[in-house]
C-alpha cells in the first residue's frame, strides 16, 4: 500500500490539463450494456474507478480495451447479468449497471454498493425507479435482485431527502430508453454529468429531453446502436487545482475547463477574493493578497458541490476569520475535520455544520485519508503546512485524480509517493 509525503510551502506556478470526468465516465461505460454493437469513448480517465468499471463490463459479456484515453467495448458470445459483490463493493457508481442490464436483458442480479465512507447513501430511489417501471425487485443476500417481462415507461418522482440523486437519474434514465412507451422523470439530477449521459444516449439512438433539467422524458426505442463520444472535463479536479492555486499563493493555467459547470465554485472564489480569469476552455487563478472567510452551503447542482467541500475546507483553515461550511448533502460528510485539527486547523463540527476559525500556518504531520475529495482536502494541506506530511490510504485519492502527483510536481510541488 502507498502513502503520499508532500513537503509544503511552495508557490505553485504553471499549467495543467483536466481529465476527463470520473463522475461522467462511469454511468457512460454502464450505458454501453444497452447495445451489442461498438462503442468508443474519448477522454476517459485512467482512474481505479474506471478500471474497476471496465472489469465489470468484462463480467459481464464486454470485450474492452483502454488506451491513452479512449476506451473501446464490444460485445462478445457470453452475456452475463450479475455484478459481483467483489467489484461493485468497492465503488458506488458500479451499482449504475442494475438499469442497463434490466433493459437488455430483462433480468439482472447486482450486489449492494461501496465506495467512499460519509455517511448512508441507500439505493431506495434506483429501486423506486426500477420498480415504477415494472421491474419485479426484491433484495437477497446483499444483491438487488431484478426481473421484469418487459419494462413500460411511467411518471417517476425521484427526489429524496437530501434533493435529487445523480446515479438513481442516470440507472432510470438508461432503463428507460429501452423501454415500452414515455417516461418522465420529476426532480431529476441536473448534473454535467447526467447532460454528459444523455448526449451519448442520444447518439446511441435514445430519444431524451430535458436533460440538465428537473424534468427528464425519455421515449422507449426498439434498440440502441454504438456511440463515438467524447468525455466532459472533471469539473471537480478543475475545482481542486482552483483551490492548490490559492493555497499556495499561486498562478495556475487550468486547461480544459468547462467553466459553466463551475459557476458556484467560481463564485464562493471570487468572494474570498480569489483573481479568476476566465477564456473558452480555461481558467487562470491566482492569489492577490489576502484572502476573506465565507460561509459554503452544498446543494445539488448548480448549487455548490458536496465533492468540493473538503477541499475548501482546507482553504479557509488557514483564511483569517470564521467561515462556516454547511453539509446538506452527506451531513455525516466531515471525516476529513479530525485530520485538518491534526495538522493545526481549528474546526468545530456542530451537526451538519463546521464552523472553521483560521490559523495562520498548518503544520505537516501524519494523516489518513477517509473517502476520495478527504484526501484531496489533506493534500491541499500538506501543500501549504510547514514541514512533511504523509497521507495514508491513497488508493482512495487515485479513485478519482488522474496523475495528481505528477501534475502537482510540475506546478513545483515537492511530493511524491513512498511504500508504507
Amino acid at each position: 500500500m502507498d502513502k503520499l509525503v508532500v513537503e509544503g510551502g511552495i508557490r505553485l506556478k504553471g499549467e495543467v490539463v483536466v481529465s476527463g470526468a470520473k463522475n461522467a465516465i462511469l454511468p457512460i461505460l454502464a450505458a454501453t450494456l444497452l447495445t451489442d454493437e461498438p462503442c468508443l469513448i474519448k477522454g476517459a480517465p485512467n482512474l481505479c474507478d474506471t478500471i474497476t468499471m471496465l472489469k465489470i463490463l468484462r463480467s459481464l459479456g464486454k470485450n474492452v480495451g483502454l488506451d491513452r484515453g479512449i476506451v473501446t467495448v464490444a460485445a462478445n458470445r457470453h452475456k452475463n447479468f450479475i455484478a459481483d459483490y467483489k467489484f461493485v463493493s468497492t465503488m458506488r457508481a458500479s451499482f449504475c449497471v442494475l438499469g442497463p442490464l434490466l433493459a437488455k436483458l430483462k433480468k439482472a442480479k447486482v450486489s449492494l454498493p461501496g465506495g467512499c465512507v460519509i455517511g448512508v447513501r441507500p439505493v431506495d430511489l434506483h429501486i423506486k425507479g426500477m420498480k415504477a417501471l415494472g421491474a419485479n425487485i426484491s433484495v437477497e443476500s446483499g444483491y438487488v435482485v431484478a426481473k421484469t417481462s418487459q419494462l413500460k415507461g411511467n411518471h417517476i418522482y425521484l427526489g429524496g431527502i437530501y434533493g435529487s440523486s445523480v446515479l438513481a437519474t442516470a440507472n432510470v434514465m438508461m432503463a428507460a430508453t429501452l423501454a415500452q412507451g414515455r417516461t418522465v422523470i420529476e426532480a431529476a439530477a441536473c448534473e454535467p454529468e447526467i447532460v454528459d449521459l444523455a448526449s451519448f444516449l442520444i447518439k446511441m439512438g435514445a430519444k431524451i429531453e430535458g436533460a440538465g433539467t428537473p424534468i427528464i422524458e425519455i421515449e422507449g426505442v426498439k434498440q440502441l446502436r454504438g456511440a463515438e463520444h467524447t468525455i466532459i472535463p472533471d469539473r471537480i479536479e478543475a475545482g481542486t487545482f482552483m483551490i492548490a492555486a490559492l493555497i499556495t499563493k499561486g498562478d495556475i493555467l487550468i486547461k480544459n475547463v468547462l467553466f459553466h459547470h463551475l459557476g458556484a465554485v467560481i463564485d464562493k472564489l471570487e468572494e474570498t477574493g480569489a483573481s479568476i480569469t476566465k477564456t473558452d476552455n480555461s481558467i487562470r487563478v491566482c492569489f492577490k493578497r489576502g484572502l476573506k472567510p465565507i460561509n459554503i452551503t452544498t446543494l445539488p447542482y448548480p448549487g455548490f458541490p458536496t465533492d468540493m467541500q473538503a477541499q475548501m475546507m482546507s482553504l479557509m483553515s488557514i483564511t483569517p476569520g470564521i467561515s462556516v461550511i454547511t453539509e446538506k448533502i452527506y451531513p455525516d460528510r466531515f471525516m476529513h475535520v479530525a485530520e485538518l485539527n491534526r495538522m493545526g486547523a481549528h474546526i468545530q463540527r456542530e451537526g451538519p455544520h463546521a464552523i472553521v476559525e483560521g490559523v495562520k500556518h498548518l503544520s505537516g504531520a501524519p494523516v489518513m485519508a477517509s473517502d476520495l475529495r478527504a484526501s484531496a482536502s489533506l493534500v491541499l494541506a500538506g501543500l501549504v503546512a510547514g514541514g512533511e506530511t504523509t497521507i495514508s490510504r491513497i488508493y482512495h485519492l487515485e479513485r478519482g485524480y488522474e496523475n495528481l502527483e505528477d501534475k502537482l510536481q510540475r506546478l513545483g510541488a515537492r511530493i511524491y509517493k513512498e511504500k508504507e
